[in-house]
């Protein structure tokens, strides 16, 4: 894609959508529209809670999917585009699908070794006391949502029952995942490459949606600390994660790492947030690419994908 043809393109910027992180797509819809008018872009933010979303589309040369979460992230957007002919930014449907899905996800690295926390999936009929036994203290989280909306920590029978009525109102699978004591990471993918580690700090007990988007206390270091070697292993790791399922493009692979300091993959973000308090272009920042660079970086990366 020539500079001639990125000024010379409609894209639209798609936005808000029906899923519980709303808000925060809107948040950073108005970034990436912020950003391509600063290109001298035809840019058209679309919300595609409105009826008439796809019509808008009309006559557009890429769709630059901002949408969090189920809905926008989970691969049924990218199948709407496709069958619309419209190409768009990022991860396919097969990779979105795959990744929107934690359980499914986890089931994967299991299997081809990708070191992740051990899990199990909750019910209503859950030997609760027997988790606990099995994983000991545990996350416990909606299988299909981002943002950690829905999640808590349990270490007791009671809490994480407690636990799983409250992941449940947000999705129809809950999972109960081991907790690992130690620091959070964070790799933002860009292309073919690990962008620097980002190391999360705050007083909460985890990186929670108020500690992701409300809190002026979370701290982020970046670089994280991490020495050469280590840092390369958690580039490769991530990147080895985020390939696994089908991804492309972009994307943040969160992490933590254990008291032996061996990192453990949790998620894979296809659609990362893209507001003030976002990772993916502080990451791209440490690397020397401003929010434009990482907004044109994206749509050119996109084109070249062919979606």
């Amino acid at each position: 894609m020539n500079p001639d043809q990125f000024a010379h393109s409609k894209i639209a910027v798609l936005l808000g959508g029906h899923s519980a992180e709303r808000d925060i797509s809107l948040q950073s819809g108005q970034t990436v529209v912020s950003a391509l008018q600063s290109l001298g872009v035809d840019v058209l933010a679309v919300d595609t809670a409105q009826p008439d979303w796809a019509a808008q589309l009309h006559g557009a040369g890429l769709a630059f999917i901002v949408l969090h979460g189920p809905g926008g992230e989970d691969g049924s957007m990218q199948g709407a585009l496709q069958t619309l002919g419209i190409p768009y930014t990022g991860t396919g449907v097969l990779g979105s699908a795959l990744a929107m899905d934690k359980k499914r996800c986890k089931q994967l690295w299991q299997g081809i070794g990708v070191a992740t926390p051990g899990f199990t999936t909750l019910t209503p009929r859950t030997d609760w006391q027997g988790v606990i036994d099995r994983l000991g203290k545990v996350f416990v989280k909606p299988a299909s949502e981002g943002s950690s909306l829905g999640m808590s920590t349990a270490d007791t029978a009671i809490t994480l029952q407690q636990a799983y009525v409250m992941a449940n109102a947000y999705s129809g699978e809950v999972l109960a995942e081991q907790f690992i004591e130690g620091a959070e990471y964070t790799v933002a993918i860009l292309g073919d490459s690990a962008l620097p580690s980002i190391r999360l700090e705050t007083a909460n007990e985890f990186y929670d949606y108020e500690a992701k988007y409300l809190s002026d206390k979370t701290l982020y270091q970046c670089p994280s600390g991490l020495d050469a070697r280590e840092e390369a292993d958690i580039a490769a790791l991530s990147l080895r994660a985020f390939r696994s399922l089908g991804c492309s493009v972009w994307g943040r692979v969160d992490l933590m790492r254990d008291a032996l300091g061996r990192f453990f993959v949790l998620e894979v973000n296809t659609v990362p947030g893209m507001t003030s308090h976002s990772l993916v272009p502080m990451a791209a920042a440490a690397a020397g690419i401003d929010i434009t660079g990482l907004v044109r970086r994206i749509a050119e990366l996109s084109f070249s994908e062919g979606h």
